[in-house]
């Protein structure tokens, strides 16, 4: 599976920009993808802030993850503007018939497959070698584009998880 996402984010964008990572329940079909990365385009060109245009960009990643940057450097993204970018998440729940909402459920890449599994079972994944401190996880925590860059997709054993599982000798 190619995890290459980063040469698509804007360049010019600062590192500082405002990500939100939405993860779908399950992976999107092709068509329900290239309406996603449409509507996605359409929202992220008009989205504002107080009247003024929030210098944003969207993705759809690996078909199952919902990415909005907002680049605050000429506008600053307000509650407001923050309930209307989740108003429009939630209209792509109901369009496709799933959850971007569900903190619980963590994604893994697992033979080069995106898999998602709950929170609960990650211990028992790892005890019976589903799961290792290498497996890449994706840490939807990450706040800023920098860190979008720079640790979105991280080995199980560097992610915020480390602290709450135990991880076989």
């Amino acid at each position: 599976m190619n995890l290459n996402y980063k040469n698509l984010l804007p360049a010019d964008f600062s590192p500082a920009s405002r990500v939100w990572v939405y993860q779908a329940s399950r992976l999107l079909s092709m068509g329900e993808a290239i309406d996603a990365e449409q509507k996605i385009e359409s929202f992220t060109a008009q989205w504002q802030s107080h009247g003024a245009d929030v210098r944003a960009a969207g993705f759809l990643f690996f078909g199952q993850f919902v990415i909005l940057i907002a680049d605050e450097t000429a506008a600053s993204v307000s509650g407001c503007s923050t309930d209307s970018s989740v108003r429009f998440i939630k209209s792509l729940e109901a369009s496709y018939g799933v959850n971007f909402f569900d903190r619980t459920t963590l994604a893994f890449v697992i033979k080069d497959k995106i898999q998602l599994l709950p929170y609960t079972q990650v211990q028992y994944a790892l005890d019976n070698g589903y799961l290792t401190g290498d497996t890449p996880y994706f840490n939807n925590l990450v706040a800023n584009k920098q860190q979008l860059e720079e640790s979105w997709i991280i080995p199980l054993k560097a992610s915020w998880l480390k602290d709450r599982i135990t991880l076989p000798a």
